[in-house]
C-alpha cells in the first residue's frame, strides 16, 4: 500500500531558482536562506520519497486567464521547465508518476473534487523551484512527480477549507493505492508578499509566524481564514498560502515539526519552510 511520508510548505520564490542557476547560493544575501534549506534537504535526502506530488500555481505560463482551472493535475510521463521570458531554467525535466496520477484523478472526482486532467503541460518557477529547494542541481531529479496546480490568479480562488479537504482526499487516495510507493506533499507559494500596486513590497512577518503556528497546531481554523483576511493581511500574492493546506490535509491532524525556517527578505517576499512528519503511533509493549 502506498503512503505519505510527510509534507513540506515552502515558498517558491523565483529569485531563489535564478541564484541556484547562477551559482549565487553562498553569497552573502543568499547564504541565510539556503542555509536554512540544508535541515529540509536532509531530511527528504533520508526518506527518500518515490514520488513527491507537488502543490502550486502558474504564472500565466502553462495556463492563461483564457482557461484558468481552480484544481490541474497533471498525469503526463514527463513535463518539460515552461520558458517564462528568459529561457527555461537549466534544470532537469521532470519526469511524472501517470499511474498514480490518474489513480488520483480518479478517486478525486469519484469523491466530488471537479478535476481538470492535463494529459499535456509545462511547469514553470511555481514546481521547480521547490525542486531546487529540496534537491539541489542534480543532473536527474531523484523521484517521480505529479503537478497539482491551483489558481490562485484569477478571482475566484478556492478557499483554504476546500485546499485542506481536498488533501484529505489525497491521503484517501493514496493509501488506496495498491502498490508500495512513498510520496511526499509539497505545499508551495507564499508567505506574505505583493508585487504591485501602492502595498508593493509588503511583508508581514508577525502575521506569517502566527500563521505558520495555527497551520502546525489548528489547521482547520487557519483555513477558515477568507480571501479578504489574506489579502489584507499578506498581499495579493500571499493568498498563495492556502496551496500549504492541500499538503497539511494530507498529514494526520498531530504532526511533527521536523524543520522550521523564516527569512526576511529573500528577493521582495518573505520566505517560509516546514517540514512535517505525522506524530508516529506509541510503541505497545506486552508486560
Amino acid at each position: 500500500m502506498a503512503k505519505v511520508i510527510g509534507g513540506v510548505g515552502t515558498s517558491h520564490v523565483p529569485a531563489i531558482g535564478a541564484a541556484v542557476d547562477g551559482g549565487k547560493t553562498q553569497e552573502p544575501y543568499w547564504k541565510p536562506v539556503f542555509d536554512g534549506m540544508q535541515a529540509a534537504r536532509d531530511w527528504i535526502a533520508r526518506t527518500k520519497p518515490d514520488v513527491c506530488i507537488v502543490v502550486y500555481n502558474d504564472h500565466a505560463s502553462c495556463f492563461s486567464l483564457a482557461l484558468t482551472p481552480t484544481f490541474a493535475l497533471g498525469v503526463a510521463e514527463r513535463y518539460q521547465p515552461h520558458d517564462e521570458g528568459y529561457g527555461p531554467r537549466p534544470v532537469p525535466v521532470v519526469q511524472g508518476a501517470p499511474e498514480l496520477s490518474w489513480h488520483l484523478a480518479e478517486s478525486l472526482i469519484l469523491d466530488e473534487f471537479d478535476i481538470t486532467v492535463v494529459s499535456e503541460m509545462t511547469v514553470d518557477h511555481g514546481l521547480t523551484v521547490p525542486l531546487s529547494v529540496l534537491f539541489g542541481q542534480p543532473t536527474s531529479w531523484p523521484c517521480q512527480v505529479i503537478p497539482l496546480c491551483v489558481n490562485v490568479i484569477q478571482y475566484p480562488p478556492p478557499t483554504g477549507r476546500r485546499c485542506l479537504k481536498l488533501g484529505q482526499a489525497i491521503r484517501k487516495a493514496i493509501e488506496a493505492y495498491p502498490a508500495d510507493v512513498r510520496v511526499a506533499v509539497i505545499g508551495t507559494g507564499g508567505l506574505s508578499h505583493q508585487l504591485q500596486g501602492e502595498r508593493a513590497g509588503l511583508i508581514n512577518a508577525e502575521f506569517d509566524n502566527a500563521w505558520l503556528d495555527d497551520f502546525v497546531a489548528a489547521p482547520e481554523q487557519v483555513a477558515q481564514k477568507d480571501h479578504l483576511e489574506l489579502l489584507r493581511e499578506a498581499g495579493s500574492e500571499g493568498l498563495e498560502c492556502v496551496m500549504w493546506l492541500v499538503m497539511r490535509g494530507a498529514l494526520q491532524a498531530e504532526v511533527d515539526v521536523v524543520h522550521r525556517f523564516y527569512h526576511v527578505p529573500a528577493s521582495n517576499t518573505a520566505y517560509g519552510l516546514l517540514v512535517l512528519e505525522d506524530v508516529a503511533p506509541p510503541l505497545h509493549t506486552t508486560t
